[in-house]
């Protein structure tokens, strides 16, 4: 194994809940982990300002608390934590990393856990009230708006999911979608139609936000949306047609954003590690050990680069753990073999 100054026994990229955990279980393993912190430091769990279901917390934690306290744990056992975005990734004995700065590191083992990005709308008042009433996941703040009215924008299985999710606290759920037809399976299309039917949930088709409104101390006030009949009416305002556009204010207290996410694994490209249609990385699954191996030697995948279904805290907390234990079995075959073949020289010579 290399000794370079650059050289690293294991680096893993991201500082999400699965990166921090590997991380915590790396340095307690003396595996030595190098963090790199990417673009998105602290994952999207920084956008939740209250966490009420991550396990050992009866009164909630805030998101960037839960974050930074891992963050102290694993530096606590030893876990050195680097500013630094990945650009490329290349396979080998070691595996070299190129950051974006120019910077090239070498690594016997890498775990990718640098999470996925929840795709927005890129509107005003998104930004700014994200946390604090717009949210790209129910399971995690759905509880927040008990007896609210609640709007969320998607067509496709993760909208019609998360709506049916949240028909168990709000008062009506409004599901906004830029098209007549939706994407989603038939399953949850009649699902959804059920709670349309029992009142619980109305349909918004051929609409899309264009603003969203209220402040950080009171949260969303209500949302400006345009309707067309062919649907995508902001094409229609672009292509100077607003006149056509029907524009409405719709009254809520929570918007989710259900346009997907997109894994961070463009830095794996180039390598052999299967990453899907679209670009969630494929380990060797199954039961026992080996579960976060790609079919890479020494890569490992762990958290949202990994589940695209799950998406919670604690199950990527679950996958940084694996990944952790996983590579230090390993780190450790790796060494075995290199220490036999010395002796095997050895005893020849």
């Amino acid at each position: 194994m290399s000794t370079d100054a650059d050289h690293h026994r294991l680096v893993i990229a991201g500082t999400g809940i699965a990166g921090l955990t590997a991380a915590i279980y790396a340095a307690r393993g003396n595996n030595d982990p190098l963090v790199l912190a990417g673009d998105e430091p602290g994952g999207q769990l920084t956008l939740t300002t209250d966490v009420e279901n991550y396990p050992g917390f009866p009164d909630g934690i805030g998101g960037p608390e839960l974050i930074n306290n891992m963050k102290e744990q694993a530096k606590q056992f030893g876990a050195e934590i680097q500013n630094g975005v990945i650009e490329r990734v290349e396979e080998g004995d070691p595996v070299e990393i190129e950051l974006t700065n120019g910077e090239t590191l070498t690594t016997d083992a890498f775990v990718a856990a640098s999470g996925a990005s929840a795709r927005t709308l890129d509107i005003p008042g998104e930004d700014e009230l994200m946390g604090y009433g717009v949210s790209t996941c129910a399971t995690c703040d759905g509880a927040f708006f008990r007896g609210e009215d609640m709007l969320v924008i998607g067509g496709g299985d993760a909208a019609m999911e998360e709506a049916n999710f949240l028909t168990k606290f709000a008062d009506t759920v409004y599901i906004a979608h830029r098209r007549e037809d939706f994407r989603a399976e038939d399953y949850w299309v009649d699902r959804i139609m059920e709670k349309v039917d029992d009142g619980d949930v109305e349909l918004l088709k051929n609409t899309e936000a264009t603003e969203i409104h209220g402040t950080q101390a009171d949260g969303v006030d209500h949302v400006s949306l345009v309707r067309h009949p062919d649907g995508h009416p902001k094409e229609k305002i672009d292509a100077g047609r607003s006149e056509e556009v029907e524009e409405f204010e719709l009254d809520v207290g929570a918007v989710f954003l259900a346009i997907g996410h997109t894994p961070n694994t463009s830095y794996l490209e180039e390598t052999a590690v299967e990453l899907d249609e679209a670009g969630y990385i494929r380990t060797e699954g199954g039961t026992g050990g080996g579960q976060t191996r790609t079919g890479v030697d020494g890569i490992f995948g762990a958290g949202d680069v990994v589940d695209y279904h799950y998406q919670q805290a604690v199950t990527a907390a679950g996958m940084g753990c694996k990944a952790a234990l996983d590579a230090d079995e390993y780190l450790e075959s790796v060494e075995s073999t290199s220490e036999a073949s010395v002796e095997t020289a050895q005893t020849d010579d």
